[in-house]
């Protein structure tokens, strides 16, 4: 089947032909381009033909790195992201656990303790009055710290001198030197493992919401990562696969593979590009440091909030090694979690020890550089995995974490860019929401929506037109697709997202703000159609 878009202000972000009115799609990928009157007259007999009326359309948004089995824990369980007091946390709570029978878990997600205007994070004798009877497991926004109450505790066998993994933490109150309900990292897995697991069929139904969802907000490609909560490797691909290819839901899903999967990896023979252009087996993932919220992010010279205090390396150097040791030995790339300037020094330090494979390394979030870390993150084969949204939710407190000198080669997304360093956008959903425009108006803006200034390292903008390449053409970089999408050209895949107004002719870009997603195509094929 044929099918001609028509009457559009299409960016193709294509060097040869950048701007265009029509494009022409057969079999899922783009065969013209040009005016709407040429395209018409030369492919119109016997094809579908569909008026865009004016209306501003670029390259398939991609997202580059998220966690859609998180995020579909909000389709499941409580669900903190809009929460601002600690009361209201905790009333979320005592609603949820009168709805259920004693002993039933309450999981929820994506608390923010900066957004309190009450107080601070919820002591476990708060947890325990609004929730006596049913075990909580509670994680926060950055996914590296969650809260308990004192029946998980209990059902989870917690004792005092229960083994914490290496790079975990149990929080204990000073005096008493009871566990406060804090848990920071691996920590957290002395709790999840006692959660009952969901069934296959709850998985997939929260997976099939998930997925409509992201496409509803313009996403054509997701690089994601699930397996360490989507029950392992075969779960994981036998979801994606059934709701990709068997259902056709459309969005294309680069599947990040935990490093603890490696030999399941190896096992079911699988590899990086392991599926076809809608599923395919990405990069090996692997956790180098933690966050700033809890100062887990590894640093090279300590907090300036808290003297002698550098943060926490998730492995050794010995440790790390050998982990892309495993995943060379299959010929793949490595995805590694690197917060601080020291993470991404300990990983780029045993990288070198390594020749590159086809695939590129990626260094996600990189939000803490020094000068001389950027021309290495620049070598070939190697990518930054990017987050402009975390601009609005770490700063200002951020800058007390990092103080006036080293906040300047933080979060410097055009220092980067400019420097020839390859970039690609994300939002590390549910951590920031998965709605592309707000990570582009982070990166255009440097604030927060609403906020009345010029912006956080205003000197860091990116203009629009950077912006949205972050999540249409270099977000094809990190997986080698850029020959067959992220920009709009003959041959390429026919992803593409409709706008209701023209981005790039915005005079204040707080308007992003009010831009609705009118299409979500993918393969040619409307997915999404604003009602």
């Amino acid at each position: 089947m044929r099918t001609i878009y028509k009457n559009g202000n299409i960016y193709t972000f294509n060097s040869r032909k950048p701007y265009v009115q029509s494009v022409v799609i057969e079999n899922g990928r783009f065969i013209d381009m040009g005016s709407s009157a040429d395209m018409v007259l030369q492919w119109g007999s016997h094809a579908q033909i569909i008026d865009l009326e004016g209306k501003t359309a670029t390259p398939g948004l991609i997202d580059s790195h998220l966690h859609l089995s998180i995020m579909a824990d909000s389709f499941i369980n409580l669900d903190f992201a809009s929460v601002t007091s600690k009361h209201e946390m905790l009333s979320k709570i005592q609603e949820k656990a009168n709805q259920l029978e004693p002993g039933q878990w309450i999981v929820g997600s994506s608390w923010d303790e900066n957004l309190f205007t009450d107080g601070t994070i919820p002591k476990i004798s708060e947890l325990d009055y609004v929730a006596p009877a049913n075990p909580l497991f509670l994680t926060r926004t950055c996914l590296h710290a969650a809260i308990v109450n004192s029946k998980a505790l209990e059902v989870s066998d917690y004792h005092p001198m229960i083994s914490v993994p290496e790079g975990g933490t149990i929080v204990l109150d000073e005096y008493s030197k009871q566990p406060t309900g804090l848990f920071l990292e691996s920590a957290m897995n002395l709790i999840r493992q006692h959660i009952p697991e969901r069934s296959y069929e709850d998985w997939k139904t929260a997976m099939r919401q998930t997925m409509n969802f992201a496409i509803e907000k313009g996403l054509t490609s997701v690089h994601t990562n699930d397996p360490l909560y989507l029950g392992g490797l075969e779960m994981t691909w036998n979801i994606f696969n059934e709701l990709l290819n068997g259902e056709q839901l459309g969005l294309r899903s680069n599947l990040l593979i935990n490093h603890e999967f490696l030999p399941d990896l190896k096992e079911a023979g699988m590899y990086t590009g392991y599926g076809n252009d809608t599923l395919q087996i990405g990069a090996v993932k692997i956790f180098a440091d933690g966050a700033f919220g809890r100062r887990t992010a590894l640093l090279s010279e300590e907090y300036s909030d808290a003297p002698g205090h550098y943060g926490d390396a998730m492995y050794d150097q010995e440790q790390l090694y050998e982990i892309v040791k495993g995943a060379r030995e299959l010929d793949m790339p490595i995805a590694v979690h690197t917060i601080g300037d020291q993470a991404l020094e300990n990983v780029l330090d045993v990288l070198d020890q390594f020749p590159s494979v086809a695939y590129r390394d990626r260094l996600i979030h990189a939000q803490v550089l020094r000068e001389e870390l950027i021309p290495r993150l620049k070598a070939p084969g190697r990518i930054a995995d990017i987050q402009p949204r975390f601009i609005a939710s770490d700063f200002p407190w951020v800058q007390e974490r990092l103080g006036s000198e080293r906040i300047k080669l933080s979060y410097a997304w055009k220092t980067l860019m400019d420097a020839g360093v390859i970039c690609a956008g994300g939002s590390d959903s549910p951590v920031e929401p998965v709605d592309p425009i707000l990570g582009i108006h982070a990166a255009v803006t440097r604030k927060k929506p609403g906020e009345m200034h010029d912006g956080y390292l205003a000197e860091q903008k990116l203009t629009m037109v950077d912006a949205f390449r972050l999540f249409t053409e270099l977000g094809a970089y990190p997986t080698n697709e850029e020959t067959v999408k992220g920009t709009i050209a003959r041959g390429k895949l026919a992803d593409m997202t409709v706008f209701s107004t023209n981005p790039f002719e915005m005079t204040d870009a707080d308007e992003l703000l009010t831009m609705d997603i009118e299409m979500t195509i993918i393969g040619g094929e409307i997915k999404y159609r604003k009602k």
